[in-house]
């Protein structure tokens, strides 16, 4: 238990979850008293889309939020909104999302990168893709899938928002060819026959960042006692989870009600065991699903992390100029206050803050260069003129 000066500053704290496998840390924290044993009530409050969520993080009626990664910095920078200093407390999860196509799109052959980038050119039109807000994890997904490809996602789709629990619908009505979204709504999708697996997140970054506990600078400034009580519960919670499939088997059956993500408990069940299917007939056994603790190496922030959706930002347009990386991510990123929750609990913390990846396309990411890396790219938004507006 918390006490002393070390106690909570508050003794409630309101975090925006939305319907997603992934906001299974908070919930288990609550629902498993992780929160109340560290002095905390930790009350989720669904959202039914990022944009809400969004802004009930900026105007206060959420304290805390399961939030897209790039979200939070686009929200610092004031990319497509009003800039408003962010703080990242801890990194969710890692991998265990889904790029899907519609079924049609299958019956023609596309099944996977390579056969639909042949589709695309073979059949040059219009196609429209859904990924879940602007700056997200989804939409960097989906482009940085497409361009390994050689599909320019700027020119050569149409790319439109939807929230991850509509996607299913808008497939099918046929509104949208593919999208990029959380789990467990690509694989609802599979059970439902509209759409089938062509990739998994894992495949276009191996152990990538995904949702983060994000709040407002502020918050964390005036109640760092409070944010770190709120690491401490979540943090403990993944430790639960990843411990066991038990473990696992329970929290699908708790985050499948009604009051979280409202589906069939097996669409949940299946892919957090890493048991994946792609709709036409094949099974596998995927080495990197969703995790939630590792050891702890899912939960550091990772400076290298921030600083990766940075460099997307460069390089789809959404920033015109190179921000200043390693400061914006230190900024934003509360590794001092990780830190303190993890050692608390004897959670192992890494030496360094950052760490090295190689995606889809081979490219090494290790943060030490991230401008020549953001614009190394042979796909990218071109150069805008000086009299065209930027994002920021």
């Amino acid at each position: 238990m918390s006490g002393g000066s070390d106690a909570p500053e508050r003794d409630t704290v309101h975090v925006g979850t939305m319907a997603l496998t992934d906001c299974a840390s908070i919930v288990m924290a609550h629902e498993l008293g992780f929160d109340r044993k560290y002095g905390v009530t930790i009350v989720p409050q669904r959202e039914s889309s990022w944009a809400n969520m969004r802004d009930k993080l900026i105007h206060g009626s959420l304290d805390m939020a399961q939030a897209l990664y790039g979200m939070v910095y686009g929200i610092h920078l004031g990319v497509g909104t009003s800039a408003v200093d962010m703080a990242v407390l801890m990194t969710l999860n890692r991998n265990g999302q889904g790029l899907s196509l519609a079924r049609p799109l299958a019956e023609k052959g596309a099944t996977d990168l390579a056969s639909l980038c042949a589709l695309m050119r073979r059949e040059p039109r219009a196609y429209t893709f859904a990924q879940t807000f602007p700056t997200g994890t989804h939409a960097m997904w989906l482009n940085y899938w497409l361009a390994s490809g050689g599909i320019d996602p700027l020119t050569e789709i149409r790319s439109i928002v939807v929230p991850p629990a509509q996607m299913v619908g808008y497939v099918r009505k046929g509104s949208i060819e593919g999208f990029s979204a959380g789990e467990p709504w690509n694989h609802v999708g599979i059970m439902e026959g509209v759409s089938v697996h062509a990739a998994a997140s894992q495949d276009v970054w191996p152990d990538h960042p995904e949702k983060v506990l994000a709040t407002r600078g502020d918050f964390a400034r005036r109640y760092p006692n409070t944010a770190r009580a709120v690491i401490m519960a979540v943090l403990e919670a993944s430790r639960w989870i990843d411990a066991n499939a038990g473990n696992r088997m329970r929290m699908a059956a708790t985050i499948a009600g009604s009051h979280y993500v409202n589906v069939p408990v097996d669409v949940i069940r299946e892919r957090i065991l890493g048991r994946y299917q792609d709709g036409l007939g094949r099974q596998w056994q995927d080495t990197r699903p969703m995790r939630f603790f590792d050891d702890g190496q899912v939960n550091f922030p990772y400076l290298s992390d921030g600083m990766w959706f940075l460099t997307q930002f460069k390089r789809w347009g959404l920033l015109r100029q190179h921000p200043d990386y390693l400061a914006t991510a230190r900024d934003i990123n509360q590794i001092a206050l990780y830190r303190q929750a993890a050692s608390q609990l004897g959670v192992p913390a890494p030496e360094g803050d950052m760490r090295t990846s190689r995606l889809i396309d081979g490219v090494v990411w290790d943060g030490a260069d991230p401008a020549t890396y953001a614009d190394g790219f042979a796909v990218q938004a071109r150069p805008r003129r000086a009299s065209e507006p930027a994002a920021a």
